[in-house]
């Protein structure tokens, strides 16, 4: 059995000594290297206080916590190696952000690991792109808004190139483009072997992108697995103050008047469309385009056109053509397939194989899309 990620072993934590309740009690987590992993459970439940224990911030009032099988030593030396390879990313960006400009904040992770300037310089570049804020460098901090406070953060958890990356409520005060891309970046790093793993209470967003969750209650861990059994007991949800997500719930209700089959549980509107679409209709293919470098953009250029990763990102901006999908652009191109549209998604090369592998998925909800890949 592979050993996990993370492993918490009657894990407790209390603040103070006037405090009569554990944050953390008794509790028995293992995390998968490599899993989307969410942490769920509404305000209180103790997320915040258990990440925290992850990176070493906290020390277990009792308990252990390990980290690939070695129980987390609480040295500086060890405390400083340990965040090296772990990011943490918390919910408010006033308790990250301290220095007085974009560009020294976003240094002071490299600096603090010993990088050289012009290895730190092209860090900074590359982790402002990703969030969107290269423009922003020289600003001062204190001239952003909350949500480009929120996006500086995040550059300043990428700026090391963290082995697990922790997010605390990611997409909280972010506007819905910027929230997409965000999940679009966390795709990329999966990809690319980061572990990363968010605390959140919008379940929609946990129960389509993530692979695990594991609900906190009340400081005690409630549940750990695959997010289709824990939201199959509604009781269960709701003792933990949470609702049903929106595609889960519509998939059960359409199931229920057809007699049908509540399995497999689709997790996007493409999949749910699947599963409800007219067996007469067929779809049309969708041609994915590698980029890495220049774009052919007279490629697909009479369908609809999306485009998704950082790379991608960047040769239209420089080329200065505008694609009809920006954001969630792979969902939005395996739609207009279904819908008997042809489409063209530009990607990271990089993000290929993950891509193809998603417009393969829907196969197993009742529609096969042809999938082009451009050599």
């Amino acid at each position: 059995m592979t050993e996990p990620l993370f492993e918490t072993r009657e894990l407790g934590y209390v603040y103070n000594t006037r405090q009569t309740v554990p944050s953390l009690e008794d509790v028995n987590i293992k995390i998968t290297e490599g899993a989307k992993t969410a942490i769920l459970g509404s305000n209180g439940a103790g997320k915040s206080t258990l990440f925290y224990h992850f990176n070493g911030i906290f020390k277990p009032s009792y308990g252990t916590v390990l980290f690939r099988g070695q129980e987390l030593d609480y040295s500086r030396e060890a405390l400083t190696e340990l965040r090296s390879k772990i990011s943490v990313v918390v919910q408010n960006p006033d308790e990250q952000i301290f220095s007085s400009t974009v560009e020294e904040d976003v240094a002071f992770g490299p600096l603090n690991c010993g990088m050289q300037r012009d290895e730190i310089d092209q860090r900074i570049s590359d982790a402002l792109f990703k969030v969107g804020m290269e423009e922003y460098r020289q600003r001062p901090s204190t001239q952003l808004s909350y949500g480009q406070r929120k996006r500086v953060a995040l550059a300043g958890a990428l700026a090391i190139d963290p082995e697990v990356l922790i997010l605390d409520e990611p997409t909280a005060g972010l506007d819905p483009q910027m929230a997409y891309e965000v999940l679009e970046l966390l795709d990329q790093l999966c990809q690319n072997g980061t572990t990363v793993i968010i605390s959140t209470h919008d379940v929609d967003l946990a129960y389509t992108w993530t692979e695990e969750i594991h609900v906190l209650r009340h400081g005690h861990l409630a549940y750990s697995g695959v997010p289709e059994t824990f939201f199959s007991n509604p009781v269960e949800a709701s003792l933990s103050g949470l609702v049903m997500p929106h595609t889960f719930s519509i998939n059960n209700a359409i199931q229920r008047i057809r007699g049908g089959s509540v399995e497999p549980y689709p997790h996007t509107n493409s999949q749910l469309l699947c599963k409800t679409m007219s067996d007469k209709l067929e779809p049309a293919p969708i041609t994915v385009v590698p980029v890495d470098g220049e774009v052919d953009f007279e490629i697909g250029k009479d369908t609809r056109v999306g485009i998704y990763g950082s790379a991608t990102r960047r040769a239209f901006k420089a080329a200065g053509v505008e694609p009809d999908y920006h954001f969630n652009a792979h969902e939005y191109c395996m739609m207009e397939a279904l819908a008997g549209h042809a489409s063209t998604l530009y990607c990271d090369s990089t993000m290929v194989s993950t891509i193809v592998s998603r417009i393969e998925s829907l196969k197993s909800f009742g529609k096969e899309v042809e999938v082009k890949v451009w050599q």
